[in-house]
């Protein structure tokens, strides 16, 4: 069952999705918000498996909430705009209903949430090793030898002692499989292993390999 947080301003496109969510068995409304504020609280409150967000809200969109939030449950936009399609998918949205969102646009969309959360759930670093797809076949790296990941839409780049590396993952589920106690993400496009840190400023973070990793400034407080 996935605990679900509807976010729009508009009261017609909670009943618009929540007859949507009926259909599906696995799908569990849990609260309605009508603007970004109180979705933090209900985020606060209680598990949320997967969002439905819309952008434009008063005063906080819907976008700047999920780059404020460290570890964002999987979000799917609703929106009567198009144009901000590429800005959701950098931030790792699963899937982009334009509205009105028909039944089967939204069954399409759960089809690629229920798709991601099986990949997250089947893959996990085991013995000090992660397992990734590269050019379709299985890859282990070694925790400790990789240097940092670097977000590419729907790939990462992973960067080890012996080289590049670009896997079919996103940086969402890659932050999902990672010990926080090796890992740490330092910016929406990258994850640095805390190990191979050698310097930290306000707008980097020097790697043991002379590579300096752009520090965004929402992570700054996890790194200090």
């Amino acid at each position: 069952m996935l605990n679900v947080l509807i976010v729009d301003d508009e009261p017609y496109a909670h009943e618009v999705l929540k007859h949507l969510c009926s259909a599906h068995d696995d799908l569990k409304v849990v609260a309605h918000c009508l603007n970004a504020a109180d979705a933090l609280k209900a985020l606060e409150s209680g598990p949320v498996d997967l969002m439905f967000v819309d952008i434009q809200m008063p005063r906080f969109g819907g976008l700047d909430m999920l780059r404020g939030l460290d570890k964002p449950p999987h979000a799917v936009i609703v929106s009567a705009h198009k144009e901000h399609a590429l800005d959701g998918f950098e931030l790792d949205v699963i899937d982009y209903l334009l509205k009105p969102v028909s039944p089967k646009r939204f069954d399409s969309a759960m089809d690629k949430v229920r798709r991601r959360i099986d990949d997250e759930r089947a893959v996990k670093p085991d013995d000090g090793y992660l397992t990734l797809k590269v050019n379709r076949l299985s890859q282990r790296f070694k925790l400790d030898e990789i240097r940092f990941f670097q977000g590419q839409g729907n790939f990462v780049k992973v960067c080890d002692v012996s080289g590049s590396y670009l896997a079919t993952v996103t940086m969402r589920q890659l932050q999902e499989m990672l010990p926080a106690s090796k890992f740490i993400r330092v910016h929406k496009s990258y994850i640095v292993n805390r190990n191979r840190i050698a310097k930290s400023g306000t707008k980097f973070v020097e790697l043991d390999c002379n590579v300096k990793i752009p520090l965004g400034r929402s992570f700054r407080r996890a790194i200090s």
